[in-house]
């Protein structure tokens, strides 16, 4: 992570790590504002959110400026984290094939263990679902409804 943690650094937390495509596109960018808008609520769950994108620091840097971001994005450039979490791979859009982000959520519970895993994401409601999934396996964590 930029600020020199490991994901190790972070047991006894809650942890969603948010693969996204890329920077300032519409959908990525209604994907990291819908997590920055509930950072209240997963922070009172001790929960921590982290996007990943292979942008570069500079861009996340003005991403998170123009947005307002309230969440730590980490740039993958050389795509090491994209590639050990398996969403690194073939993409069609429009007829063309490509390799690319296969937008991912992982959430991992307060021991360090994977607890659910959110594969080719529907970003409408995906962060309140996130959240209530983080709500369910936090010791103590209150109940939060999905907001619809």
């Amino acid at each position: 992570m930029p600020d020199g943690r490991t994901l190790s650094d972070l047991a006894g937390s809650p942890v969603v790590i948010f693969f996204y495509p890329q920077d300032d596109t519409e959908t990525c960018t209604m994907e990291a504002t819908d997590f920055s808008s509930l950072s209240a609520e997963f922070g009172k769950l001790g929960a921590v959110v982290i996007g990943v994108s292979p942008d570069s620091a500079d861009s996340h840097a003005k991403f998170a400026r123009k947005y307002g971001l309230d969440l730590l994005l980490v740039a993958d450039t050389e795509l090491k984290a994209a590639k050990a979490y398996g969403v690194w791979g073939d993409k069609v859009l429009f007829g063309r094939a490509y390799k690319g982000i296969i937008r991912t959520t992982f959430l991992v519970d307060p021991a360090g263990r994977v607890a659910r895993i959110w594969s080719k994401v529907r970003v409408k409601n995906h962060a309140a679902d996130v959240l209530a999934a983080a709500a369910e396996i936090t010791p103590g964590g209150t109940a939060v409804r999905r907001a619809r």
